[in-house]
């Protein structure tokens, strides 16, 4: 039985502490470690299938192919396909490769960028494996998923059907790096029909590890071709993709362009031409055939307005899907064009150093969803990221420079890419004024009421990922991710790149719990005695049994719920339990009865809604009218464990929760060696409260 998920997330963030999640010491995807299950093969003589993505019709998932032809697919290693199989053939070129019959498009044509730059393709496809020496059917592949690089690790069994690869498939026939990178994806999402549809900027990212800017061409900056001829300088992959048609499928018009299709940049130049400059972009398409057809395509006289050099350079004649086209057809032609670099150098020429930061968060339906910032009510319960702003390098103050890139990607909770869709998302950028700079926790909902934003994404979008640029002078800053609608769940990672000295921090972390007062120790509570006697044994105390009873008859008005279980008063006899013999004297009673009343105050004062029940949202108050701050991702754990399914809080449950809560820190204060023991604070609370 592998450890809870707390659990499990703990080891990822120290994992990530130490290092791991690097292209040099990547998370191993499902534990798999390509070199011990090399070494296991090879030394047993054994051709390596993998249990984890099994060579059968499940890989390849539903709709992909109609019955018919699933019934005829063949799993073969590519020996059993070819004599003399290679990975690479006379190098890696965007020309090897030629899709097949799944609609990914936008990963091959991300592929056909990624061949241009051969640092970032041997972090993606690692040199240490082939088909020859140390050969045991088994390769690995890289990919930087959502804040760390992972390894995957595949079989070389791959789909065919009467002999021929049925996805992507190679133009030499025994180079096979293609499809073994792409089989390698389908399983980091999930399946082969996973990868049926996408944007070029997510297979980019997921090569890259960098940022993403994305320009619409109908709105795009008068300057964009000197920012794509800077981003072919900064090796930077660049894709772009035309608008949908009538009908989804990929129509090719009269010009040779194909609709609703994603192609590759795979170069800029500008030529002289009749005396004048003309800024030419060069394309690609992932089917390896198909082109332009107009102004500076294979054939066209504009070719013969240009010097020679400048022909023989770029020109070649040849129907390999690769084409040339001015600058202003291709704004006319195409509706968008992606920009992925490791750092946003290409944004400018400023010999500024970019420095970044990662943070994940969670939006949490009921506690940290709180929608956009029309929903005013609840825009506030949004994860918070405070952003300070100081000195900036040469170059990084100039009001007409960019001196900071904001990124938000939203995080799959499953492992399909096709079963996690996409929520329209966005982030909110305020101004923190002079007078609120010290402030400790997350902003309420008055100040947001009463504060304009600097920045508002200017359309949520249903994406992966929305990236946005700014100009910041020193200053404090808040930065509000959101999705569109209040009550969405899902997980992101917010990145930051910055040209100035910045520092970023979680608003609602600083403290993962903070005990602001005891409420209970200043409280009056009703004759404590008169309650504990008629349960109470011959020697005066309650074992759990009687305590349930007790606190059933005494405290809880609506047994709908069930009250307080057994288990429950288990724990409370614990946590009050100073003698540790199981059950609570007078004494402990009284302490424990001091509390209860008090919380259960708290409680009725807190059920606005007067339904016997607290709303998540009234959970947050609740825990802060008793004395306690809570972190967004403790409060998120506290949902999860403590709610009911309709996401509401009981009377004995809230009590529970809040006993816990003290104990837990009293606890962890006591045992605390100043630095954290064995476990930090965050850590012991996420294990005990979702314990």
């Amino acid at each position: 039985m592998p450890p809870p998920g707390v659990c499990l997330n703990i080891i990822k963030d120290r994992n990530q502490e130490r290092g791991m999640g690097t292209v040099t010491d990547p998370v191993k995807f499902r534990g798999q470690d390509f070199y011990w299950l090399r070494d296991q093969f090879l030394k047993n003589r054994q051709r390596f299938i993998d249990g984890t993505f099994p060579p059968d019709s499940s890989i390849i998932g539903p709709k992909l192919l109609k019955p018919e032809d699933m019934a005829r697919v063949e799993w073969k290693r590519p020996h059993k396909m070819v004599a003399s199989p290679c990975l690479f053939v006379d190098g890696v070129s965007r020309f090897d490769i030629a899709q097949g019959c799944l609609g990914d498009c936008w990963f091959l044509a991300s592929v056909g960028a990624l061949t241009f730059q051969p640092q970032m393709l041997q972090k993606v496809v690692p040199n240490d494996q082939g088909f020859h020496r140390d050969y045991a059917g088994i390769f690995h592949f890289r990919f930087w998923r959502f804040g760390a690089w992972v390894d995957v690790v595949i079989d070389d069994k791959l789909p065919t059907i009467d002999g021929n690869l049925i996805f992507v498939h190679p133009t030499t026939k025994n180079e096979f790096w293609a499809a073994l990178l792409e089989k390698a994806y389908a399983k980091v999402c999930g399946s082969y029909s996973d990868l049926k549809a996408g944007n070029v900027s997510e297979a980019m990212m997921d090569f890259t590890g960098g940022i993403h800017v994305m320009y619409m061409l109908k709105e795009a900056p008068p300057n964009l071709w000197d920012l794509m001829n800077r981003a072919v300088k900064f090796k930077s992959l660049m894709g772009c993709g035309t608008a949908q048609g009538a009908t989804p499928e990929n129509v090719e018009l009269p010009n040779g362009i194909v609709q609703g299709h994603a192609y590759a940049i795979t170069g800029v130049a500008q030529v002289m031409s009749h005396g004048r400059p003309v800024n030419l972009v060069r394309i690609w398409n992932p089917w390896g055939r198909g082109e332009w057809n107009g102004d500076w395509s294979d054939r066209s006289s504009s070719w013969n307005t240009v010097t020679v050099e400048d022909r023989t350079s770029c020109l070649q004649i040849c129907d390999n899907g690769e084409f040339w086209m001015s600058m202003m057809d291709f704004t006319m032609n195409f509706e968008d064009v992606d920009i992925c670099c490791c750092t946003p150098e290409f944004l400018d020429d400023s010999p500024s150093q970019w420095g970044s930061s990662c943070h994940s968060g969670k939006w949490v339906a009921g506690t940290t969803a709180g929608g956009y910032i029309k929903f005013r009510e609840t825009f506030w319960m949004n994860p918070q990221y405070q952003v300070r702003v100081t000195c900036g390098t040469k170059g990084s103050d100039h009001p007409d420079s960019t001196n900071m890139v904001v990124s938000l990607l939203q995080k799959p909770d499953n492992g399909s890419r096709s079963l996690s869709p996409n929520h329209y998302i966005g982030f909110t950028l305020f101004a923190v004024p002079p007078e609120l700079r010290d402030a400790k926790g997350k902003f309420p909902a008055s100040f947001f009421n009463s504060s304009s934003p600097i920045s508002v994404t200017k359309a949520f979008m249903n994406v992966r990922e929305t990236t946005q640029v700014f100009f910041l002078p020193p200053g404090e800053f808040v930065i509000v991710p959101s999705t569109f609608n209040p009550e969405e769940t899902a997980s992101f990672l917010l990145m930051i790149f910055s040209k100035m000295q910045t520092s970023v921090g979680d608003s609602s972390a600083e403290n993962h719990m903070t005990i602001n007062k005891k409420i209970y120790s200043d409280y009056a509570p009703t004759e404590h005695e008169s309650v504990f006697a008629p349960y109470s044994d011959k020697l005066k105390e309650v074992d759990a049994e009687q305590l349930q009873k007790l606190l059933n008859e005494n405290v809880v008005t609506d047994m709908s719920s069930g009250g307080f279980g057994l288990e429950m008063c288990r724990s409370i006899v614990a946590m009050m339990d100073l003698s540790v013999t199981g059950t609570l004297k007078n004494a402990e009673f009284s302490r424990l009865w001091k509390r209860v009343q008090a919380y259960k105050d708290v409680f009725i004062r807190k059920d606005v809604s007067r339904t016997g029940k607290l709303s998540l949202q009234e959970l947050r108050n609740a825990i802060q009218t008793a004395g306690v701050t809570v972190s967004d991702d403790l409060l998120n754990l506290v949902a999860l464990r403590h709610g009911s399914s309709s996401r509401e809080i009981t009377l004995e449950s809230f009590i529970f929760l809040m006993l816990r809560l003290h104990s837990l820190n009293k606890i962890f204060k006591n045992l605390s060696d100043g630095k954290g023991m064995y476990l930090k604070e965050k850590e012991w609370l996420y294990l005990n409260i979702y314990s």
